[in-house]
């Protein structure tokens, strides 16, 4: 019995699914140009963050579809929408690397997709887009980061639960093929 089997055993519904999935590629990766980015952690990043992504759709979206209820939450990043800033990364070893940016784009139309087959089955989907977060990365990054957005931070560890509680519940009834963006205002400049 696989795992989406049991939790819909143990429960009889799955009222909701938060798609946060993301393949982290090593410091090589990171640190290597477009021209020599490896052919295996691209394929590896986009297995994990789409396909990964499409199959729990699939496998959830049947159980949703049955039920004629569901809210699918994708999670994406501002890099989805936007451009890497490569001037902020400088020696950090975790510069952003066009595989991250391609799949978190594909999340936004994926999302929009998903919301279109899924409408007349009262399946609601949107995407939330987020910006960094504060983690013990390198100074001179949070402060080129920080530089960027309009609140003058990265965000801390809990600034995105208000988001996905308000995707998840009734306050977000009339929203679907949206996506949400949380990033202290660092797309809006």
């Amino acid at each position: 019995m696989n795992s989406v089997s049991k939790i819909f055993k143990k429960f009889g519904k799955i009222d909701v699914l938060i798609n946060n999935a993301m393949y982290h590629e090593g410091e090589n990766e990171q640190n290597a140009s477009f021209e020599n980015f490896p052919l295996s952690s691209w394929e590896k990043v986009i297995s994990v963050n789409i396909t990964g992504m499409f199959l729990m759709c699939q496998e959830i979206g049947k159980i949703m579809k049955k039920q004629k209820s569901g809210v699918i939450i994708n999670i994406s990043s501002i890099y989805g929408m936007v451009g890497a800033d490569q001037r902020i990364y400088g020696k950090s070893n975790i510069n952003s690397t066009a595989a991250y940016a391609t799949t978190k784009s594909a999340i936004l139309n994926f999302s929009r997709y998903l919301a279109s087959y899924f409408h007349k089955d009262g399946i609601r989907v949107n995407t939330l887009s987020l910006g960094g977060v504060s983690n013990n990365q390198d100074s001179a990054f949070r402060k080129n980061y920080s530089k960027r957005t309009m609140i003058g931070r990265m965000a801390k560890k809990d600034e995105y639960v208000g988001g996905i509680i308000f995707l998840a519940s009734d306050a977000s009834s009339y929203m679907t093929g949206s996506n949400l963006i949380i990033d202290g205002g660092w797309t809006a400049w």
